[in-house]
């Protein structure tokens, strides 16, 4: 029995068939298309790898060019939200500054718009859903049988036909609708009418979860004749303020990098869209100049062209003062959450790659703030250490080596794990040199016995230069300099320990002394070792040799 039959069974109406008929085309349309966008970008994304995440950090500088690689990246991939989720995670990061990422965020608004695009000039002007068809069926043979990335590619393949076939079937919904309802008797004047096709374009948008489907929808009513154009304008502004709404109720609860982004993004987007409602009369005087002039299209390409216009006009507004409206920002939403372990963000966690990007990150500004502290006891001879400043690098050490082992593993990809197990390393080695956060009494002297001074300049200048390496102010072979020190420290070590003994031994030094100075070789030779070897593993070569044997233990004795 088909389905149009077992519903008269029923004793409906005709009206009542055809509305369900129209309810049930307008749903899958919706459907098809949300499930080709998903797959798109989920696809393209995969293909992409870390290469998609790269090329982000890569190609953004300042907030201008960070605009750019926003908007490439989102029309490439085809979600303004998989960009925004992205970016939220390279600022927790310490990958972008803050005034980069609203850059992208607005990038990635104006990216979104070629969605509209597409759809208006291959979705509506074609019956491109017959011949998106094959489409489908490639990509998802290419997901059963091919191998690696291409599986990806047939995802990404298979969604993009996917929504060409729900622009069709929501355009034989739109039509039945068209015939059933006169949506064109909604209000468009005035200032409540206005707003109630703000607040409908809104709506839509947050129960669909995706202003690029909310787009489609009023273009496909427009091209229908469902609504008026001024009506299609303003649902189209309802859904780029929309667009902000899930971000906002994730937000909740996340931390302070996150909020920061979600609130220039809701900011911008509520600017960009208070700027085109009340433009609008300005706007359609200049679609309808392009239209008899430009030979834009009348239809659905003229309203893509309002939504890439308004959100451009936007752009221009807030660009030029990017580092003003961030810097307002971070004050309305200052992070006073824990220094060294602020770019620990759990939301990271879905991606591991950025997730190890802020382990590694915290673990060096502990680094620096212990190399600190250890070079400032050589420095001021009496200074002693608070308890406090030594309790909160080891909370520190230990909430990073939590975050660490709660960073999920990516099965075929070494370099990841090679960076995980440096990390692994490098933690190791920060809890021995915690260890070692107090010098020695002689050490601590105003006058430091002769056969340790040069030992002590070698050991501040491996501390000084692997902080300065950590945080990028030193010269590309830092690495280098600080293991030839360290072998150096190591080196009077081994000749400075057997001339004490024999000092001692023949009456030429007290032997507590002695034993002072036995105590402060050893404690400068491991100081300088596990500073080598933090700086070796967090700073760039340890990330790429991991897995790498110590190759010189300090002097055991």
């Amino acid at each position: 029995m088909r389905f149009e039959d077992l519903l008269r069974s029923c004793n409906l109406a005709d009206g009542e068939l055809a509305m369900i008929g129209i309810v049930f085309r307008l749903a899958g349309g919706i459907g098809l298309f949300l499930l080709g966008m998903s797959l798109l970008s989920d696809g393209l994304k995969a293909f992409a790898g870390d290469a998609l995440r790269q090329a982000l950090v890569r190609f953004t500088g300042r907030p201008a060019k960070a605009f750019v690689s926003g908007a490439l990246a989102t029309a490439l991939v085809q979600s303004s939200g998989a960009t925004t989720v992205a970016v939220i995670g390279f600022v927790s990061a310490g990958l972008l500054t803050f005034a980069q990422s609203v850059g992208l965020v607005m990038g990635a608004s104006l990216g979104t718009t070629s969605t509209g695009w597409i759809v208006s000039i291959l979705g509506l002007r074609v019956s491109f859903g017959f011949y998106a068809l094959p489409l489908v069926g490639i990509g998802a043979f290419m997901k059963l049988l091919a191998r690696g990335r291409w599986r990806s590619l047939g995802l990404a393949l298979a969604g993009f036909g996917l929504i060409f076939v729900g622009i069709e079937t929501l355009q034989a919904g739109m039509q039945g609708l068209a015939g059933s309802f006169q949506l064109q008797a909604l209000p468009a004047d005035g200032l409540m009418g206005r707003a109630l096709m703000v607040l409908i374009g809104l709506v839509l948008t947050v129960i669909m979860q995706s202003s690029s489907a909310a787009v489609a929808t009023t273009m496909t009513a427009l091209h229908a004749g469902s609504i008026f154009f001024e009506q299609a304008a303003l649902l189209v502004i309802g859904a780029a303020i929309g667009a902000t709404v899930t971000g906002a109720l994730a937000a909740i609860g996340a931390s302070v990098p996150t909020k920061r982004t979600v609130l220039a993004h809701v900011i911008f987007n509520l600017g960009t869209g208070l700027i085109a409602l009340f433009l609008l009369p300005l706007f359609l005087r200049g679609l309808q100049w392009a239209q008899l002039h430009l030979g834009l299209d009348p239809g659905a390409a003229s309203l893509a062209a309002f939504h890439t216009a308004f959100i451009t006009l936007g752009v221009a507004v807030f660009l030029p003062v990017v580092e003003r409206f961030s810097a307002w920002i971070e004050r309305v939403l200052p992070d006073k959450g824990p220094k060294l372990t602020h770019h620990l963000d759990p939301t990271l966690m879905s991606v591991p790659a950025v997730a190890l990007e802020a382990s590694r990150r915290a673990l060096s500004e502990t680094a620096c703030e212990l190399f600190n502290g250890i070079r400032d006891g050589l420095v001021n001879y009496r200074q002693v250490s608070e308890p406090a400043w030594t309790l909160e690098l080891q909370q520190a050490l230990d909430r990073t080596q939590q975050f660490l082992a709660g960073i999920p593993p990516v099965a075929n990809e070494a370099p990841l794990s090679q960076t995980r197990i440096a990390q692994m390393h490098a933690v190791a080695h920060l809890a021995r040199l915690w260890s070692y956060l107090q010098p020695p009494v002689v050490l601590r002297q105003a006058i430091i016995p002769e056969p340790l001074s040069d030992t002590v300049d070698l050991v501040r200048e491996i501390l000084h230069l692997g902080e300065a390496g950590l945080h990028g102010r030193a010269e590309a072979d830092w690495l280098s300099g600080i293991e030839g020190k360290s072998a150096e420290v190591t080196q009077l070590h081994r000749e400075g320990r057997p001339v004490v003994l024999s000092r001692a031994a023949a009456g030429g030094r007290d032997a507590a002394m002695a034993l002072s100075m036995l105590d402060a070789m050893r404690w400068l030779d491991r100081v300088g070792y596990h500073a080598w070897r933090i700086s070796h593993y967090l700073g760039g070569e340890g990330r790429a040799e991991a897995i790498m044997v110590e190759v010189r233990q300090p002097v055991d004795e």
